[in-house]
């Protein structure tokens, strides 16, 4: 009856000899056979044919002599079939249920691969859970969460479903109530809301992902370096350095020294400490808005105290810009933005639209073609294409002339009306 199953009423846990199992099987020499043995169980393959060592040592095949009961094969490599070894173990009575049991009690128990799978994943999916919340509070980050599950960038930076749980349960803490308004310092709003003022500091994995998560809310484009991240940061009113981030004015009044350098014709450097402590007291009907500090400089040169309010980006919209923007608009001010006609100036554009509302100054694909047709040696155009919400023609009239037309190239037609 040895290896036939037994019937109901002689069933019972296996009955294993311990100690001559150990002396057995737990030879050092047989080492490598318990470990395939043991792989075999977990991916549920069957404990039968051989198993080979190539290059095997004297102890290995004086082990596998004593286990077999018989010299093995001479040749370069050692070979013993796991149904032997089973029948061994029955037949001795030192496991009378074969091999898989004495490989249990020898080693302790052998978790199956497809459980494991199984549980990791259940434990990624439950890891996720603080992003599905999150989504379900702030939907504008829906896509972001989604974008995170599939990414891999939360399992490389946690490597384990464990700190992937806390690493994502922080982040929607933190996430859950940007932008800060009114500004503050990125420390402060890391102590309070995490309790710890350096968790949102550069390296962590913590600040990478929410300052991912930071962009998705504020729609800040790519980009890398210190000023790069000072700058994402504060776009969701987190300060790293309130003095870095500056914006350029012409002709706006509403404090002490705006109204000077106004009635002098003079720009004005504002930074962003002067921003979230002292924003002008009143907003102009309507503010010209330009990508290149050429315009306002020039502007300032043609209009001086005549010339009506003029904001400059100098290229991205730092925090600075978009304070400034978004306090002029929130109180009734109407913005009107020109860039460069080529394929950054259109990706600057659209940034600053999802972020501050604002209407085409000159900056439509009727106007770009007018440009173009009238600059004969205008430059090609490079670079990847890009699209233009506020005028979807725009876009497709860049592909077809592939010209790149700069602020510069139209300063006279921008002067002229800032004349008016």
């Amino acid at each position: 009856m040895t290896g036939q199953p037994r019937t109901p009423a002689e069933a019972g846990p296996p009955r294993i000899d311990l100690d001559r199992l150990g002396r057995l099987l737990g030879d050092p020499g047989l080492a490598w056979l318990v470990e395939r043995v043991r792989r075999r169980m977990e991916r549920d393959e069957p404990l039968t044919g051989p198993v080979t060592l190539a290059d095997p040592t004297p102890a290995e095949r004086a082990a596998a002599e004593r286990l077999l009961g018989r010299a093995p094969r001479a040749g370069r490599s050692l070979s013993v079939r796991l149904d032997v070894v089973d029948a061994v173990l029955r037949r001795s009575g030192i496991s009378t249920e074969g091999l898989a049991p004495a490989i249990t009690a020898l080693t302790g128990p052998v978790a199956r691969l497809a459980d494991v799978r199984e549980q990791e994943a259940n434990a990624w999916q439950d890891a996720y859970l603080p992003l599905t919340a999150l989504a379900a509070l702030r939907p504008e980050l829906s896509a972001w969460a989604d974008q995170l599950r599939h990414d891999g960038l939360v399992r490389r930076l946690a490597r384990t479903p464990h700190v992937a749980k806390i690493l994502l349960t922080d982040a929607a803490s933190a996430l859950r109530t940007l932008p800060a308004d009114p500004a503050v310092s990125l420390p402060t709003f890391a102590n309070r809301t995490l309790g710890d003022a350096h968790a949102l500091d550069d390296g962590t994995a913590l600040a990478t992902l929410v300052l991912s998560g930071v962009r998705a809310l504020t729609g800040f484009p790519d980009g890398n370096g210190a000023e790069w991240r000072r700058e994402a940061w504060a776009s969701a009113g987190l300060l790293r350095d309130a003095l870095s981030s500056t914006v350029l004015t012409l002709g706006l009044r509403g404090t002490p020294a705006l109204d000077w350098l106004t009635d002098e014709g003079e720009p004005a450097v504002l930074t962003l400490r002067q921003l979230t402590r002292n924003l002008p007291g009143r907003a102009p009907t309507v503010v010209y808005v330009c990508e290149n500090p050429t315009v306002l400089a020039t502007a300032a040169d043609t209009h001086g105290p005549a010339c009506p309010p003029l904001v400059c980006l100098q290229g991205q919209p730092s925090a600075a810009a978009l304070t400034l923007l978004r306090h002029l608009h929130v109180h009734g001010c109407t913005l009107r933005y020109h860039g460069d006609f080529d394929w950054g100036g259109l990706r600057i554009a659209d940034a600053l639209l999802r972020r501050v509302p604002w209407r085409p100054w000159r900056y439509t694909a009727a106007d770009y073609r007018t440009a173009a047709a009238t600059t004969p040696l205008a430059p090609p155009l490079t670079g990847t294409p890009a699209t233009a919400a506020w005028d979807p023609d725009l876009a497709a009239a860049l592909a077809e002339l592939g010209v790149r037309i700069e602020e510069e190239t139209v300063l006279d037609t921008l002067l002229a009306d800032l004349a008016h």
